[in-house]
């Protein structure tokens, strides 16, 4: 079972986390809530993480399939539920960047084999009730 330690170093808000193998993240609350932007926010670090698991997906059935994927990028944006607590994720946009010479039907299809089958914080995500759509961009190699 994966382990988890957190500990409050900075100001009242600012904690660092750390997994089983020494990696480390920073967080806070908004200025706002009594944070100053030493790390990021909580529900932030979701939509971080569906990006990171959807990205080792896509790029491991690209890799498989033998495309030249020579950069990779996403942008993620998501709009939470307003004047609600807890204030869940309702809709997550994700854009697919890929550049190489890559084939787009097999990009698609493997995006939405990440999305839909294999991205285990897609899944949690949508269990909480958030909508997932994607789309797949493909930038040529110069």
């Amino acid at each position: 079972m994966p382990k988890i330690e957190l500990s409050r170093v900075h100001g009242d808000y600012g904690f660092e986390a750390y997994d089983e193998n020494g990696h480390t993240v920073c967080m806070d609350t908004s200025p706002e809530s009594g944070g100053d932007n030493f790390g990021v926010r909580p529900m932030q670090m979701l939509l971080m993480g569906i990006g990171g698991c959807s990205a080792i997906d896509v790029i491991s059935i690209l890799k498989k399939q033998r495309q030249d994927v020579k950069d990779y990028k996403m942008v993620i944006n998501g709009n939470r539920e307003a004047g609600k607590e807890p204030s869940l994720w309702q809709n997550v946009d994700i854009e697919f960047h890929l550049y190489g010479t890559i084939d787009a039907d097999k990009a698609q299809r493997a995006a939405d084999l990440s999305i839909n089958k294999y991205c285990s914080v897609a899944a949690t995500l949508e269990k909480a009730g958030a909508a997932i759509t994607w789309q797949v961009f493909i930038h040529p190699a110069e």
